[in-house]
C-alpha cells in the first residue's frame, strides 16, 4: 500500500514526520535508487527500496497489539535487568514479532499491560488529552472514612501541582484493612501509593484490572493474549479526533 515519504520514515522510527519532509526537501531520500524532493510523493515501504541519507528504511512490521496480565516482582522495561530480576519481556519472548510495553507498571504492581509495536498508537495512548481511563484495585492499610475519599476524589496536590480527580470506592473490606477500586486517567509517578499516603492510608498491595477498554477477563497472571480485532479498533477509535 502506498504512502507518503515522510509518513514511511517517521514510522520506520528514523525521524519525525517535519524532520523527515525537510530530509526529502534537502534531496537525501531516495526511492529505488532516484532521489525525491517532492513533498507529498508516495511510495510502498513493502516493495520500494527506500533510503534516507544513505540508510535502508526496513519494510514495516506488521502490527501486533497484546496484553499481560502482569505478575508482581517484575520490572516494565524493554532492557535485561544488570541484578537478574524479572522483567516484562521474559513473558513475551514467544511473540513473533518485536514489542515493547506502553507505559509502565511498578516492580510490585500486577496487572494489565499492554504491548504493541505501532510507536504512534503507545504515544497517544498515554498523552494525557486522551484521558485514557486507567482501573486498579488497591489494598490500603485501614479504612479510609469518606471524608478521607473526597480529598481523593476532588483532586490532591502531589509537588504542588493538583491531581485530575480520581473516582474510588471501597470495593471490600477484610478486617482492619480494605481493598479501594480507584479509576483515573492520568499517571504521575508513584501516584496511587502517593495519594493514599497522603490520607494516611499506605498501600500495601495494587493490582491494575482495565486498561482504557482492556480487562484481564481469562488472563491466569504471568499470561498474555493477542487482542481481538474488536480491541484494537476500539483503542485506535479512543484516540481518533472523532472519538
Amino acid at each position: 500500500m502506498k504512502m507518503r515519504l515522510q509518513k514511511i520514515i517517521a514510522e520506520a522510527g528514523f525521524a519525525s514526520r517535519r524532520e523527515a519532509e525537510q530530509w526529502i526537501a534537502d534531496g537525501k531520500v531516495k526511492v529505488n535508487g532516484q532521489t525525491v524532493t517532492l513533498l507529498g510523493s508516495l511510495a510502498d515501504p513493502a516493495v520500494d527500496k527506500i533510503k534516507a541519507k544513505g540508510k535502508l528504511v526496513p519494510p514495516p512490521e506488521e502490527k501486533a497489539f497484546l496484553i499481560l496480565n502482569k505478575p508482581p516482582s517484575c520490572l516494565t522495561t524493554t532492557t535485561t535487568d544488570s541484578r537478574g530480576r524479572r522483567t516484562v519481556m521474559d513473558f513475551v519472548k514467544k511473540v513473533p514479532v518485536r514489542v515493547f510495553p506502553v507505559g509502565r507498571l511498578d516492580y510490585n504492581t500486577q496487572g494489565i499491560l499492554l504491548f504493541t509495536n505501532d510507536g504512534h498508537l503507545a504515544k497517544k495512548l498515554l498523552e494525557p488529552k486522551y484521558l485514557m481511563e486507567r482501573t486498579y484495585q488497591v489494598k490500603v492499610r485501614g479504612i479510609p472514612d469518606e471524608k478521607k475519599l473526597n480529598r481523593i476524589r476532588k483532586g490532591i496536590r502531589l509537588d504542588n501541582i493538583p491531581t485530575a480527580p480520581i473516582e474510588i470506592k471501597v470495593f471490600r473490606i477484610t478486617g482492619k484493612n480494605c481493598i479501594l477500586t480507584m479509576k483515573l486517567t492520568e499517571g504521575k509517578n508513584r501516584h496511587i501509593k502517593r495519594v493514599c499516603e497522603m490520607i494516611g492510608h499506605p498501600v500495601t498491595k495494587m493490582k491494575r484490572t482495565h486498561f482504557c477498554n482492556l480487562n484481564l477477563t481469562g488472563l491466569p497472571l504471568g499470561s498474555c493474549r493477542f487482542l481481538s480485532p474488536r480491541e484494537i479498533k476500539s483503542l485506535y477509535k479512543a484516540v481518533s479526533p472523532s472519538a
